[in-house]
């Protein structure tokens, strides 16, 4: 079965020049489109979960059954990593005893040191399962399971005290904010970017916020170094106008048309078209 971790395609895309597609699962429909996605692309894949989502999924152990029992049913043979999406310590340590294959621990609202030290526990339970893990300094913008942050730019110093535990990868916020962003959004920060890459000694970065970004920065992002974007906003957007679509037709009023599976059919194939464009993009197809 290719339930792998993300270090390995992380690094691949590291020495390719592209970026693997983390996407959010919200539901059950979510995991086959973004499964179907990546076998039909040939592209590696790594599905996040936030703690919203283990909840509402049932935990993270019905999660891990899920996916890999989906991964299994429907042939897939390209690699998939289960993540955790912005983990907290407790969630983290749950997900690695339930048999996720890679976390994301956020440790970014601790001071530095405290960060580091929960990091470095993190860390040895990671390399002794085989886990491939991802940590965060500074806020990330935009709104994420009901937590509002105006978001800040990551000091490079306190990248370099991160990368120099070992870990995966990095996620450092330049500008990036989680959901839609305003109108009046300046933009990535490239010039910080690079001062990261710098002082990382060029660690795999993570671009949390991927949605909506320009195509142009995108690019000019994984040229610099970043190896795995976050997408989850235009995918739940896309799911949800190709639903309400379908009740404004009428189509539920016909035949069995109001059966739940019929009804989110529409926004499945949305949602892994969208997958699909973002895999197109981020140069990940047929790097599996």
């Amino acid at each position: 079965m290719p339930y792998v971790s993300a270090k390995e395609m992380i690094q691949d895309a590291k020495n390719g020049k592209y970026a693997v597609g983390h996407f959010n699962l919200n539901n059950m429909e979510s995991i086959r489109a973004y499964l179907l996605a990546a076998e039909e692309m040939k592209s590696p894949v790594i599905l996040g979960v936030s703690g919203g989502t283990a909840k509402y999924m049932g935990g993270y152990k019905t999660i891990v059954a899920t996916v890999t029992s989906f991964i299994d049913y429907l042939k897939i043979s390209v690699p998939v990593a289960l993540h955790v999406d912005h983990g907290t310590y407790e969630e983290v340590l749950d997900a690695i005893e339930s048999g996720f294959s890679s976390v994301m621990f956020d440790g970014s609202a601790l001071p530095i040191e405290e960060n580091i030290e929960k990091t470095r526990y993190i860390l040895g339970l990671c390399r002794e399962k085989g886990i491939s893990l991802e940590c965060e300094v500074g806020a990330i913008g935009g709104e994420e399971d009901g937590v509002a942050k105006m978001g800040e730019y990551a000091d490079p110093n306190e990248c370099a005290k991160m990368a120099e535990l070992g870990i995966d990868m990095l996620a450092a916020g330049i500008g990036n904010i989680h959901g839609k962003y305003p109108k009046d959004w300046p933009g990535l920060r490239f010039d910080i970017l690079e001062e990261i890459q710098k002082a990382t000694n060029g660690i795999p970065l993570v671009l949390h916020g991927g949605s909506e970004i320009p195509t142009d920065m995108i690019k000019k992002a994984i040229s610099m170094g970043v190896c795995k974007i976050n997408v989850n906003t235009e995918c739940q957007i896309a799911f949800t106008q190709a639903v309400r679509e379908y009740i404004e037709e009428g189509r539920d009023l016909v035949g069995k048309g109001f059966t739940p599976r019929a009804l989110l059919a529409p926004g499945l194939e949305a949602s892994k078209q969208v997958a699909i464009e973002k895999m197109q993009l981020f140069g990940s197809v047929n790097k599996a």
